[in-house]
């Protein structure tokens, strides 16, 4: 008798688990008839194994190369395609328009993998309302006027790094990644603390500059993060080895130093050693911001993420933009011909940069930088957005969102990314070609000229548009307005088409991990 209770186990635990197996088999066939039958999202077009599950659209985003998935998608079902289970992408400017500017959709779930230092920061707040309000603490640093009041460090930085390159003739090509980005995350500091970091002269003397590493290394710790589940992430952020290590721990290097200047500037003006200026660094307007009238001071932890997630988004975004930019004009003798040509005529001493009201009217400058952003904007990545409860301006309870003639229902992920509305060959012709010239009014007509810029959003678009993009324009100006003044810039033979391809990880970078340039001086 005992001896067939074991045999009674086995059997038992046998048959549950080809009952467990079965139910799950079950539930699977079930969900994936469900999202490709019966889905409120059927109907939109799209490969029907991407309806079925993430999994497919999550292998691109794995392989760095969903901005181009998604673009051969447009370009196969048109203009609105199902990319999962419950994300629908679209390619249209009128739906742009009301998913980011009139609706104002909250953010998805996606940015939280961009949490910095394990806190919201304005990127990562999904709400617009906590948003607005986060927006308001640092929206006057980043105006036009405000940042001009910042040119004098910006020139001082750029034509350190000017020299530098001089000093260092016949050397050889150099990384653009590495030194564009050192270049912002001086330009960054100097404006948000008024702390002069030397990242520039660090990188001259071949020093690693920890926070300029910490700033390369969060994109792609973010995007591992948002991609894997928690328990995963917190597996492998545990590997033994020092890179990883490194990279797994940016953001903890970040805080450190931006807790070091939040501690220090308090000092100081609670010393009452800092008097009234125009001149204000962006720590010292959020030291004093309160979220209303009534509430207490906008918390450490919130100004510490709110400073990190600035100096992420200032520094690696645009030294990529500028590294693809110089590898343009190193293919490009025509364009670089032009561009010098003019800034010739605009910067009679070449050692000089002109003030910001001056680049700003310099036609081909401007142009270029357009064309720049248009096919190398630092993020073009999918934008996504959730469709809520109601989508009605007057508040009435709409359940389906219209979005081109298909219903959404509430809780659908919607997005458009940068990457395909730069590339829409309806509004930009030989949308590939690098070609400043179509931003020239005597070449475009003015109805075509209006319509391209409706298109351009380098920075995002709609309510949460990029707030420090004047930082960023200002910066291309100055340093490409300097550097193409001053040098020829050539490629080296291992700088070509393959190792400049385009990766995605929100940011963009080449696939080679880097943009070895030579800059040789002109002849003066």
């Amino acid at each position: 008798m005992a001896s067939t209770i074991p045999t009674s186990i086995s059997w038992f635990s046998h048959n549950l688990i080809l009952a467990a197996a079965s139910i799950a088999f079950t539930y699977i066939l079930f969900r994936a008839i469900y999202n490709l039958f019966l889905s409120p999202l059927s109907a939109i077009p799209g490969p029907w194994y991407a309806a079925v599950s993430d999994l497919w659209i999550t292998t691109h985003v794995l392989r760095l190369r969903q901005c181009k998935i998604i673009q051969e998608l447009f370009e196969v079902y048109g203009p609105v395609v199902r990319i999962g289970p419950n994300k629908v992408v679209f390619r249209d400017l009128s739906t742009m328009r009301n998913v980011y500017a009139i609706h104002k959709f909250d953010k998805s779930p996606y940015y939280k993998g961009l949490l910095t230092n394990d806190n919201d920061h304005a990127m990562t707040t999904l709400e617009h309302a906590p948003h607005s309000v986060r927006r308001k603490g640092y929206a006057p640093h980043y105006t036009p006027s405000n940042v001009a009041q910042f040119q004098s460090e910006m020139n001082e930085v750029t034509m350190e790094l000017v020299n530098t390159i001089e000093g260092m003739a016949g050397t050889g090509p150099f990384d653009c990644l590495a030194v564009f980005r050192h270049l912002m995350v001086d330009t960054i500091v100097s404006s948000s603390y008024g702390y002069r970091l030397g990242a520039v002269s660090k990188w001259a003397v071949d020093v690693e500059d920890p926070l300029s590493t910490a700033i390369n290394d969060f994109p792609k710790r973010g995007i591992i993060r948002c991609t894997l589940p928690s328990w995963a992430w917190n597996l492998i952020s545990r590997i033994p080895n020092n890179r990883w290590k490194q990279m797994c721990d940016s953001d903890k290097i970040m805080a450190e130093f931006v807790s070091g200047r939040v501690y220090e500037m308090r000092a100081q003006m609670n010393a009452g050693k800092i008097g009234e200026s125009d001149k204000v660094p962006l720590l010292q307007r959020l030291l004093r911001y309160r979220y209303s009238h009534n509430d207490e001071l906008m918390p450490d932890h919130d100004i510490i993420s709110e400073c990190m997630g600035h100096m992420i988004a200032g520094s690696d975004t645009t030294s990529t933009s500028l590294s693809y930019f110089f590898w343009e004009l190193s293919r490009r003798p025509d364009i670089m011909k032009k561009l010098q040509a003019e800034l010739d005529e605009a910067m009679s001493d070449a050692g000089i940069i002109p003030d910001l009201s001056v680049l700003q009217e310099l036609p081909y400058l401007n142009a270029f930088i357009k064309e720049g952003l248009r096919l190398y904007s630092a993020a073009p990545s999918t934008l996504e957005r959730v469709v809520p409860e109601s989508t009605s301006r007057n508040g009435a309870s709409d359940e389906i969102f219209d979005l081109m003639g298909y219903g959404l229902p509430p809780g659908t992920i919607v997005a458009t990314q940068a990457w395909s509305m730069h590339r829409d060959a309806s509004v930009f012709s030989s949308p590939e070609t690098f070609l400043p010239e179509r931003w020239l009014g005597a070449t475009t007509s003015s109805e075509n000229l209006s319509r391209m810029a409706q298109h351009l959003m380098p920075f995002g678009t709609g309510s949460r548009v990029c707030g420090g993009q004047n930082v960023a324009q200002a910066m291309m100006k100055i340093t490409v307005a300097a550097i193409a003044r001053n040098f020829d810039i050539v490629a080296p033979p291992e700088t070509h088409e393959r190792s400049m391809d385009v990766r995605d990880s929100f940011v963009i970078f080449p696939a080679a991990m880097e943009c070895k340039l030579a800059f040789n001086p002109r002849q003066k």
